[in-house]
């Protein structure tokens, strides 16, 4: 509680190991600190300029809670990632441009904030690492992305996601599998369309406003179908749709990989790289309670991909869509 108290201390320890009578050794009567003058564990630091931020001290290992904003950081400082006790990380408004792999080591996060950054890329190792268990919250808004990784639906425990004012193009794959989502905000970037998955997911409140969908065409298809379907497509197809174990220690990892990204026809079967794709419009409102306006002009229809196996499947589709439209 008293650093002088202590170097006192140490100093007469050091005497009596050189051999110091007892008598002469500079020892003060023990006095119980005061409830005062005990620093309690600082579990909370709110840092909101550079000139602030601490250059020749370490952060306290007790932290639960650190924000470092306006800091002009470009990178995460290496003394953040060993306190293994944060539970919310708030790095907004700086030009950090990269994350380290080793971020994934803070096994109790649970909100990372990276708001107004210039990152460019959320690696795979992050969405492989403790963080699958413990991130609920991330803000990846106003930074530079083009896409999210296909691990990034690894991170099965996120409640709230905000992608807002980057450039991506697509969401991931697989978006689907976040099955705790309640809040996605993807607003101004550069989204043509929403994957197939995005039907599955049940949300709270959604916000796509200011993306540059497509005007859905089911009667314009991309048909990649190959006709006799390959060997590798007939096997890849027979292991999802029957439910087969697989993995890198029984199938070359690329091939896991592909298995992993399979496609889903209308009719439940699977299809890897042999498939009808066209875009359909769906009504924002059946994945999401509350939903911002995707234009202008007050809508709330986006367009998704589906796919189809065969042809038969896409034609029992086109069929009912010609009835349905007149």
């Amino acid at each position: 509680a008293n650093a002088s108290h202590l170097k006192n201390f140490l100093s007469a320890v050091r005497l009596a190991h050189q051999g110091t009578d007892i008598g002469a050794l500079p020892l003060s009567a023990l006095v119980p600190a005061k409830t005062s003058e005990v620093e309690k564990p600082k579990t909370k630091m709110i840092i909101t300029s550079r000139r602030d931020y601490p250059l020749t001290k370490n952060f306290p290992y007790s932290l639960e809670h650190l924000q470092a904003s306006y800091c002009k950081l470009a990178r995460i400082d290496m003394r953040v990632l060993c306190l293994k006790k944060l539970r919310k990380l708030d790095l907004s408004h700086n030009h950090i441009k990269q994350l380290p792999a080793t971020i994934g080591d803070l096994i109790c996060l649970q909100e990372l904030n990276l708001h107004d950054n210039h990152l460019e890329s959320f690696s795979g190792a992050l969405c492989n690492s403790t963080l699958q268990k413990s991130l609920q919250f991330l803000d990846l808004s106003q930074n530079k992305m083009k896409a999210l990784p296909i691990q990034f639906c690894q991170l099965r425990e996120l409640v709230n996601l905000k992608l807002d004012d980057n450039e991506l193009i697509r969401l991931p794959f697989k978006i689907g599998q976040l099955d705790h989502l309640r809040f996605l905000s993807a607003a101004r970037n550069k989204l043509p369309f929403l994957p197939s998955d995005f039907r599955k997911l049940c949300l709270e409140n959604l916000d796509l406003f200011g993306n540059a969908f497509e005007q859905p065409n089911p009667l314009v298809p991309n048909i990649q179908l190959k006709i006799p379907l390959t060997l590798l497509e007939c096997a890849a197809r027979a292991t999802i749709n029957y439910r087969i174990p697989y993995g890198c220690h029984l199938l070359p990892s690329h091939l896991c990989e592909d298995l992993e990204v399979a496609k889903t026809c209308q009719c439940g079967s699977a299809c890897l790289s042999s498939f009808i794709q066209i875009t359909v419009t769906m009504n924002l409102h059946h994945v999401a309670h509350t939903v911002v306006l995707v234009d202008n002009m007050g809508g709330t229809e986006a367009p998704v991909i589906c796919y189809f196996c065969s042809l038969d499947c896409y034609s029992q589709f086109l069929d009912r869509y010609l009835q349905s439209n007149g």
